[in-house]
């Protein structure tokens, strides 16, 4: 960095914010700022400095980035003729990132204790400031806003490949397993027949078999591993006396299909004492069969209720305007989105939703947005073992209100006047941009609602007003 030789009030004119100026208001810049010049690549603001100046970009230019660790991301960049660092009535005090210089940089330097004469010497260029400010405010926001949902779509797509890969990968293991049982079957078949070749016994062993199989099936109370194995065990030695060789190998299929020692008992009565091997080993197989087919069925609704889900949430099957809406329905379909991150944390989830709640008219993709930054949130305040979130839906007055509740570490009482104001956080750097909640507090006011917050350790409580809608004239 050097200092540059003193410059004519025609060199300050050449910022945008400084054209047509009076000639009394450039020459109080003069007098009351310096300039500095920057070597290309030279660091102009380091993370962490005090904001200190109003910094006139004379020649070329200054890529800001954020600073995270070791990591260095590239944020905006500003271009000769343009003003950035602190303006009038910033409440910028630290700087967050870094500044380097493009290309060799003279900057016009204004530090902020001038500011209060700057307002007295020229109230016009101090509005014209503070409308700088104010789009550089509006072009952040935008792109925080964009910033976060890229973020909130990661971790749900995380978190949704995830639920698919589960579903996808138990098809996957049934393809496996019933195509060696479809490749078994004509040799298991044409055993049993060698053995019975009376169609009739075969017929009624089935009938009574099968049928008995599928309502054995039924939902039953779960067993324990070690009751499980006893059972297992069981079965296999009454199957071995009944001259099963591999009666340990048919015995877990046949018992998750609910059939027991009585049962096939009953059933194999109808055939000779020779043919009850080959018939076992048929019934296991055809069983199986059936119950893998059961399993695909399943895990291919599951698929079917997620991508209806994403659906649901993503709102992509409607245009973006303002419609009839169930609020216990985008609040499903996100609990359904985020439902790995409840999983990791052991989340134990209530919904107490009142019945025949009224619809609401706004725009769903918007509040949904509001749903997802609240409960990821509240799951991130939870502890690992015993985290509770509670999701309440009541109707008062003309206003539907929906409570979101959770038992995590609550809001310190000196953070929770903050909360709702931009770019504030009290996560740690790199971890939030501090706009979720004032993002959240501005889609409930576009909805002519509110959005409350209360806190206490183990209770921290998120309330949203939204209106009844009223029919359409």
């Amino acid at each position: 960095m050097t200092s540059s030789p003193a410059l004519a009030a025609t060199d300050l004119a050449t910022i945008t914010a400084f054209a047509d100026l009076p000639e009394a208001t450039l020459s109080w810049l003069l007098d009351h700022g310096e300039f500095r010049t920057f070597a290309d690549g030279e660091s102009i603001i380091e993370p962490g400095a005090p904001a200190e100046f109003m910094m006139a970009i004379l020649r070329g230019g200054m890529q800001f980035y954020l600073v995270k660790g070791a990591q260095r991301d590239p944020s905006f960049r500003a271009e000769a003729g343009q003003v950035t660092g602190v303006l009038p009535y910033s409440r910028l005090r630290v700087i967050t990132g870094q500044g380097v210089a493009t290309g060799e940089t003279r900057l016009f330097l204004l530090h902020r204790d001038q500011f209060p004469a700057l307002e007295q010497a020229s109230p016009e260029l101090t509005q014209r400031l503070v409308a700088v400010m104010n789009d550089r405010s509006r072009d952040q926001v935008r792109g925080q806003e964009r910033d976060d949902k890229l973020r909130a779509l990661g971790k749900l797509s995380a978190g949704l490949a995830h639920e698919l890969n589960n579903p996808a990968a138990a098809i996957a293991r049934a393809a496996q397993a019933l195509a060696v049982r479809a490749a078994s079957k004509p040799q298991l078949l044409r055993e049993l027949i060698e053995q019975c070749p009376d169609p009739t016994a075969l017929f009624a062993f089935a009938a009574m078999a099968v049928p008995v199989a599928a309502t054995a099936a039924a939902p039953a109370p779960p067993l324990s591993a070690w009751q499980r194995s006893e059972r297992e065990d069981e079965l296999a030695d009454w199957l071995t006396d009944q001259g099963v060789a591999d009666a340990y190998r048919l015995a877990p299929g046949l018992l998750e299909t609910g059939l027991t020692e009585k049962t096939l008992a009953a059933a194999a009565e109808v055939l000779p004492a020779a043919a009850r091997p080959a018939a076992f080993a048929w019934l296991e197989c055809q069983q199986s069969t059936l119950q893998l087919i059961h399993d695909v069925q399943e895990a291919g609704s599951r698929i079917s209720k997620l991508v209806a889900d994403v659906k649901t949430y993503s709102h992509m099957d409607r245009d973006g305007g303002a419609e009839l809406l169930d609020i216990t329905a985008g609040l499903d379909s996100t609990l359904n989105m985020l439902s790995f991150q409840l999983r990791q944390k052991n989340v134990r989830l209530t919904r107490d939703y009142a019945p025949d709640l009224p619809q609401i008219r706004g725009q769903v993709s918007s509040l949904n947005q509001v749903w997802t930054n609240l409960i990821d949130n509240a799951v991130d305040a939870l502890p690992t073992q015993g985290g509770e979130l509670t999701l309440r839906t009541r109707r008062e007055g003309d206003f539907v209100r929906v409570f979101l509740i959770d038992n995590g570490s609550g809001i310190p009482a000196e953070v929770l006047p903050h909360i709702f104001e931009p770019f504030y956080t009290t996560k740690q750097a790199g971890s939030g941009s501090g706009l979720g909640l004032d993002i959240a507090q501005r889609i409930i006011r576009q909805h002519d609602g509110r959005l409350e917050a209360h806190s206490a350790p183990g209770h921290t409580e998120f309330c949203i007003w939204l209106p009844v809608a009223k029919p359409l004239a």
